[in-house]
């Protein structure tokens, strides 16, 4: 029997020379000025002549570019061609969000601190390992900090700059998963504000608070960005020292999702949750910092892809009236958001609000796979279906 296996990016620090950073500092540059090019002649031509180019009429042209313009012929053609890749990809966005009635968000040009990462679309071919060396065409041979084995087969491979330096993500093909022991157990989860997860059991999972906590320094480091001169180099310092600032906060809050994942995928086997819209959500100016600090979106998809590599189940659920419900006998006990327990007057339910939402997420769950007896009928009355 084939081993089940994923498709999984594993991202490694680099360590290059000043002089190879510079070139790569260049590419980046150029591959920029080649992206809002290409968006300009898009725009260009659609508003003189009604005219749409596509990405094969602008990829034919990079033959003619690299001739005429001797900095993009030192550049390999496949992270060009990625460049209008990746304009083409936000115009078939921009067209599926004006179909679909949303807001659109016509594509921009970017600036200078909007790009970070340039792509070798097919790995041997401009980029490649030698040695435990990662070889760029015409940048050279740059060390790499392994911080774990490299699985899989590599497709691609992309360059990108952080606050804190370089580094290299290998797109890797034909991972293998490792199964975890089932257990037999299954849990719904309500992610909230209060506390960052409450399971079905009554487990209440609380969040550090990351961002409110480095508030005040990041209030500071801003302050010092604002006072420096434009262009200054001063200015320049206080930049990169705000970037890493934010950068060490998402390093905490993806710290914390990938190990509160691990841990519920290491004691269930299937794991309930609400089909959160967090767009919808963030609306409200009153919990907008609080649901962002938390990454409700971010943690789903870790979960979700920790589920699948260990052979586990994360299944989402419709999440209407799932705090609005009592999970005891599916009556609808409507409550404000500052009513913190549930209390129910035809059954005597009696527990936390966001513990009823998670035994109902579950019980959700289960009658949508027709596994919950009686309650599934309850369940999908509660919600229409």
């Amino acid at each position: 029997m084939e081993q089940p296996s994923v498709r999984k990016t594993f991202k490694y620090q680099l360590m290059p020379a000043p002089t190879q950073e510079r070139e790569m500092g260049r590419v980046l540059g150029l591959c920029r000025h080649l992206y809002n090019s290409a968006l300009e002649q898009r725009i260009t031509a659609w508003q003189r002549c009604r005219v749409s180019l596509s990405h094969y009429q602008q990829a034919a042209e990079l033959k003619d570019i690299r001739a005429a313009m001797p900095e993009y012929a030192a550049i390999h053609s496949h992270v060009l061609q990625d460049v209008l890749a990746r304009l083409e990809k936000t115009y078939q966005a921009f067209f599926r969000r004006v179909k679909a009635g949303e807001k659109a968000g016509f594509p921009r040009y970017q600036a200078q601190m909007r790009w970070h990462s340039f792509t070798y679309m097919e790995y041997g071919n401009g980029a490649r390992l030698d040695n435990g060396c990662l070889v760029l065409s015409k940048i050279g041979r740059i060390a790499v900090r392994w911080s774990r084995l490299l699985e899989g087969t590599p497709k691609t491979v992309t360059i990108s700059k952080e606050a804190d330096g370089w580094y290299v993500c290998f797109s890797c093909a034909d991972v293998p998963v490792h199964h975890l022991p089932e257990t037999g157990r299954e849990t719904g989860i309500d992610l909230g504000i209060e506390a960052f997860a409450t399971l079905s059991d009554g487990t209440r999972i609380f969040s550090p608070g990351w961002y409110r906590k480095a508030e005040r320094s990041l209030k500071t480091t801003q302050r010092w960005v604002s006072r420096r001169k434009k262009g200054s180099n001063r200015r320049r310092k206080a930049v990169q020292l705000l970037a890493k600032a934010h950068q060490n906060v998402r390093r905490q809050r993806q710290d914390f999702h990938y190990k509160t994942a691990l841990t519920l995928i290491r004691a269930n086997d299937v794991i309930y949750h609400e089909d959160l819209q967090r767009a919808n959500m963030v609306r409200n100016r009153h919990l907008a910092k609080s649901i962002s600090d938390a990454g409700w979106a971010s943690f789903l998809s870790i979960l979700a892809f920790k589920a699948v590599c260990a052979g586990k189940r994360a299944v989402a659920v419709p999440p209407a009236y799932t705090s609005q419900t009592c999970s005891g006998c599916g009556i609808v006990v409507s409550k404000g958001l500052s009513v913190r327990w549930h209390s129910c007057p035809e059954c005597g339910t009696n527990l936390h609000r966001d513990h009823n939402a998670a035994k109902k997420i579950e019980w959700l769950g289960q009658s949508l796979r027709g596994e919950a007896g009686v309650l599934a009928s309850e369940n999908r009355a509660s919600v229409g279906l």
